[in-house]
């Protein structure tokens, strides 16, 4: 006799069978579930018809620019209004660096506060220390700009910068990295600054999947004489890995379309001198949020918009290598 699972019957009807496939429409299924699927996936459809409008929009607007420059466009650093030569490179690499200088910070911040929160705070801690963590995400950026411009770039050129040039300044290939003005305001400024922004969302994600775990797994490794280190490295991170990656693609992702904190503290200078962090730099967001008002139409324009194009593809590689990440530890 064939096997009949739940999924098989009709919820209003146990005795009726229906077609997996065909559940959302089937004739045991209520008008209200009915409107309920098809609103669904309208909803699915009209957010790809956006995203494929947006991108529509971006060639469109970027096409003269494509046209006239092509692809060197992204090895170019040249950015001249007036010449009316563009290339993007310093904007590209500023967006890059300080992305991943917030990562390589936010991310072992953001574990320690969710282990601290899931595996060591005291009971009466956990909650208030909790909501602290996640108002941080509730501030607006400007405000993250502001301080970073007024208090903390004053402090980070007086108390970091300084002391690694003295430290590293003639060192042969370490110095790259720490040369120029110790002003405050720079790559590493804008990292900073972003992984004090991306930390809230990185630890709530972690903090979450960490809570998930059965609690029969811990207690298993507990009683094998486990320390709370050994239990996190060996349980809790394997069995919430992709949850952990998905919050720091979710954070990569926040660090990369940041424009306001950015603009304060990167210096806005589209120039590419050398390696050093602590340059003036731009990045895409702050050089379209300080040129795109006032730009002429035609190349400058364009290239904005190619700029915006450009941005868009690296936030897609992005979520689509997380995305084949998750699938792959999912098999």
């Amino acid at each position: 006799m064939e096997r009949v699972t739940v999924e098989d019957r009709a919820p209003d009807n146990p005795d009726a069978l229906v077609s997996p496939g065909i559940f959302p429409f089937g004739s045991g299924v209520s008008f209200g579930d009915r409107i309920f699927a098809l609103l669904v996936k309208s909803a699915a459809f009209i957010s790809s018809l956006l995203l494929l409008g947006i991108l529509a929009a971006l060639l469109a607007g970027a096409w003269p620019a494509i046209k006239e420059f092509g692809l060197a466009f992204l090895w170019s650093v040249e950015w001249d209004p007036v010449g009316q030569r563009y290339g993007g490179l310093a904007m590209i690499y500023g967006t890059v660096s300080t992305s991943l200088i917030a990562l390589f910070l936010a991310v072992p911040l953001s574990f320690g506060i969710a282990f601290f929160l899931t595996e060591l705070a005291p009971r009466w801690l956990k909650v208030p220390l909790g909501t602290a963590v996640e108002l941080l995400a509730a501030i607006p950026s400007i405000v993250y700009g502001m301080w970073g411009l007024l208090i903390f770039g004053p402090f980070l050129a007086r108390y970091a910068q300084q002391p690694l040039q003295a430290l590293f300044g003639e060192t042969a290939f370490l110095g790259t990295f720490f040369s120029g003005p110790p002003v405050g305001i720079g790559i590493l400024s804008a990292g900073i600054i972003l992984a004090v922004m991306i930390t809230p969302f990185i630890a709530s994600v972690m903090r979450d999947v960490f809570e998930i775990t059965p609690p029969m797994l811990k207690e298993s490794a507990y009683g094998l004489g486990a320390t709370r280190w050994e239990v996190m490295r060996n349980v809790v991170l394997p069995y919430t890995k992709p949850g952990v990656i998905g919050g720091v693609m979710l954070g990569l992702g926040r660090a990369l379309g940041e424009t306001m904190a950015v603009t304060f503290v990167i210096g806005n200078m589209n120039q590419l001198k050398n390696l050093s962090l602590f340059q003036p730099a731009n990045s895409i967001t702050s050089a379209l949020a300080n040129e795109f008002a006032e730009a002429a139409s035609g190349l400058h324009q364009a290239s904005l918009f190619y700029l915006g194009l450009i941005l868009f593809g690296i936030t897609f590689v992005v979520l689509a290598s997380s995305k084949l990440m998750l699938m792959k530890l999912k098999r």
